[in-house]
């Protein structure tokens, strides 16, 4: 886009506009006539067409391609400053980040992220995701709040995210190259990001590939001070309770300490090749990303006299996440009455890890302590497979009616194999097991899940328009694993009593939504929608009856599976552009009835987390978002969001505490792992340079107090809120640009989750000092410079 001879006060700001006036390019093959009068305009395609965001009547957020680069979003940990309604927890590279919409939330924050999340469906245009790849080269990203399982092929509980990416175009070569290099406070190393774009035509106006390829490296800020110099023979604790860590020559003979291990390194690739005719378009797609890191981004709370950005544990915690995706999207008209779309994709993900266990082994309570030499780690490998094939006709025959029809498979395998290793205890024990294994497990599940979907509009006045829709669902869910605890077993040998059991479920749900427009800038609509998650199987091998004598870990026949959770949601919103279009905004309020929740539960044997249904619970709050406008390059954009999430109906006996008691929860506690109350404010001003703009812009973010467990219960905690700001000053041409920015200018030290709960934090049994407890904390001050070049 040419650049407003105007200079910018404040960065881009940190709100997710659900206005029809935020600043991003638009859909050049879908956007209306509306759209192509006002590059101000972002056009969705979150109702299956292409409409701005102020003809869209549903709660809609999208964030365009130039808030993305200006804003350095790098990945999915990054939206939720940028959009109302949503909470991500960022716990670092260790795994992904914690995602929270509309407070449809039961389980524990933790300190290690996570890798799914069924709650809701993550989209790269049509294909179904399942990693965080980096958000580079898009067009936009749409975040869609509710369910949404009448349009999309994922059925989703709370909502559905799409990552848009920028298509092969094959009427000009064209490309960008981008470089970043910072510091981050706290830390002994460079950060720095690269990544190039390519544009190429094979074929005029028929056939172009377009890739970008990445690489991003954070230093990290976390250190771990006691790493054992020689797991099995240094001393983990070798003070007395009251100075753990003991003096300087004590901490010199059993610990070497590193420093940033929080480290990220990931390399991302995305290549299409892309084909476009006058009635037919298709794209196939691979792309790749691999992210390591060496450590959690967590400390221990000073447990044991560690510092504020140290951890407290004993080994290194490597993680590695790759990922494949393959997949083919097709799209054709069909007499002009309907267009046909097909995609299908495979996607293949590998999760490598290891972490620190020797907590969870001395809080079992097996006298494993009185080695004092104990530490325990763990070697944990999984593989995720996914097959998708969806079809959907959409309407394109016009009229007052149109209509979404569509059917989705999806074929979901993991294989997971797990073992934690106690480095010299069977030496100590006399137990002749050469490779130190206490605990072993494999799992292996199989999920295929069916579904037929649609809806239809009808416009009764061109203002008024009404639309139902409806899903059918069933799935099917095997699993078979086996558990074994080799210092029983006579090695080398690993003996699995294994176990197999299968599940399924069947069901429906439905839509109604109507929308006014009052006037061409007043839109009035309501939505009630009910929405599921699917069940599935657990990942912990199953018990073989009847149990043997001694330790057993295992699930029991009714813990093996959970069932389908669900939703009824009804949600109301006006959207309006006032003063000729200088002030635009968005304000929705919902209420959600949530039942049969899944819930973070344990087993019987060996209090293995597991996931169970029960309990009942309600979340009801307001979106409230703005752009204005006022003068000539000056926007001041902001968001906030009220949520009230609780249960409405008691679970006895849900959360462990030390001792391996469960506490119950009560009606009226309030859900973990949402703020209550977020919003953000930012203000941007463009002034002129010759031919070129130099930009200025400063952002506020607020998040508010999470719960670390549902109402405080079983130790938990409320992790405080904070307030963070960045800026940013840029020289841009229509060729290149060059920047300073700075993110968490003022060095803010705040706390993003909790793992464990606060009645294990700082136990001791037989003198050894618990350190299980940890909490994840943001990145510190950033300061650095950036460029990029188009051509």
């Amino acid at each position: 886009m040419s650049y407003r001879k105007t200079l910018r006060l404040g960065l881009l700001s940190a709100t997710m506009m659900t206005s029809a006036a935020l600043a991003a390019p638009a859909l050049a093959q879908d956007t209306p006539a509306a759209a192509e009068a006002d590059s101000d305009v972002i056009v969705v395609t979150g109702t299956r067409r292409s409409t701005t965001l102020m003809e869209t009547p549903i709660n809609i957020a999208a964030v365009g391609a130039e808030q993305l680069a200006n804003e350095r979003i790098d990945d999915i940990r990054d939206i939720a400053a940028f959009t109302p309604g949503i909470t991500i927890t960022d716990t670092g590279p260790y795994g992904a980040g914690n995602i929270v919409m509309r407070g449809l939330s039961a389980s524990d924050t933790s300190s290690t992220g996570g890798n799914s999340d069924t709650a809701i469906g993550i989209y790269l245009g049509d294909v179904p995701l399942y990693t965080d790849y980096k958000l580079i080269d898009l067009e936009r990203v749409e975040t869609l709040l509710g369910p949404q399982g009448t349009l999309y092929g994922l059925g989703t509980l709370a909502g559905a995210i799409r990552y848009m990416p920028n298509r092969p175009d094959p009427t000009k070569f064209s490309g960008e190259a981008y470089g970043r290099l910072y510091d981050v406070a706290h830390s002994k190393g460079l950060g720095y990001v690269a990544y190039g774009v390519l544009n190429v035509p094979i074929v005029a106006d028929s056939i172009a590939f377009r890739t970008v390829t990445g690489y991003y490296y954070d230093p990290g800020f976390i250190d771990y001070p006691f790493l054992l110099k020689q797991p099995g023979v240094s001393l983990p604790q070798p003070g007395p309770v009251s100075n753990p860590m003991g003096s300087d020559a004590d901490k010199n003979a059993n610990f070497a300490g590193k420093k940033d291990l929080n480290f990220e390194k990931t390399f991302t690739s995305r290549n299409q090749l892309g084909y476009v005719g006058t009635d037919f378009e298709a794209y196939f797609t691979y792309a790749f990303q691999q992210t390591k890191t060496n450590g959690r981004q967590a400390t221990g709370g000073n447990v044991v006299g560690e510092g504020k950005y140290e951890g407290p544990w004993r080994s290194e915690e490597p993680s590695k996440r790759t990922s494949h995706l393959i997949s083919l999207e097709m799209q054709g008209n069909v007499a002009d009455v309907a267009q046909v779309v097909f995609v299908s994709a495979y996607t293949n993900k590998k999760r490598r890890s290891s972490i620190d266990v020797t907590d969870l082994l001395i809080d079992l309570d097996y006298d494993y302590e009185l080695f004092p030499s104990f530490s325990g780690y763990t070697r944990s490998r999984g593989t995720d497979e996914q097959y998708n094939q969806e079809v959907r006709l959409v309407s394109t025959h016009g009229g007052p009616f149109s209509w979404v029809v569509g059917g989705f498979w999806n074929r979901q395998s993991s294989d997971s194999d797990y073992r934690e290793i106690v480095p010299g205890y069977p030496a100590y024990a006399g137990i002749d097991r050469p490779d130190e294994v206490e605990y072993a497990s494999y799992v292996n599940t199989k999920l295929d899940e069916k579904a037929v979907f649609g809806e239809g509009s009808f416009k009764i006045t061109p203002e008024w328009q009404v639309t139902a829709g409806i899903r059918y669902f069933k799935y099917k869910a095997d699993v078979i694993g086996g558990t074994a605890l080799p210092l029983f077993q006579t090695f080398p040998a690993i003996n699995f009593r294994s176990r197999a059991g299968t599940t399924g479920q069947d069901g429906t749900v439905w839509k109604f939504n109507t929308s006014y427009n009052i006037t061409p800038d007043l839109m009035v609509w309501g939505t009630y929608s009910k929405g599921y998650r699917i069940g599935g199987v657990n990942r912990v091998a199953p018990c073989v009856l009847p149990l043997p004598p001694g330790q057993n870990l295992c699930a029991l026949e009714n813990e093996l599976f959970y069932g389908p959770d669900k939703v009824k949601n009804a949600e109301i919103g006006v959207r309006a552009q006032l003063f000729d279009r200088k002030l635009s905004m968005s304000l929705s309020a919902f209420k959600i009835k949530w039942n049969g929740i899944q819930l973070d539960g344990q087993t019987v044997n060996g209090a293995i987390g597991i996931i169970t249904n029960g309990g009942a619970a309600e979340s009801k709050g307001i979106d409230f978002s703005f752009d204005a406008r006022p003068i000539e390059g000056l926007s001041i954009r902001g968001n906030y969001s009220y949520l009230d999430a609780k249960l409405t109906e008691s679970v006895t006996q849900l959360l462990s505490i030390q001792g391996g008691a469960l506490v119950d929860v009560f009606a009226g506690g309030r859900l973990p792992g949402s703020t209550k109350n977020s919003g953000a404010i930012g203000v941007t001003y463009e002034m002129p340079m010759g031919d070129n703009a130099l930009v200025l812009g400063w952002t506020t973010t607020y998040s508010g107090g999470i719960y670390s467990r549902p109402g405080l219960r079983g130790g938990g905690e409320r992790i405080p809120s904070y307030t963070m700001s960045r800026a940013n000053i840029t020289y841009k041409t229509d060729v290149y640009e060059i920047g300073l920015f700075a993110n968490n200018i003022f060095d803010k030290y705040a706390i993003t989750g909790i793992g464990n709960d606060l009645t294990r934090y700082g136990l001791v049994n037989d003198g050894v000092i618990y350190r299980g407890y940890a909490q994840s904390v943001a990145q510190p001050r950033v300061l650095g410079i950036e460029s990029r070049v188009r051509f």
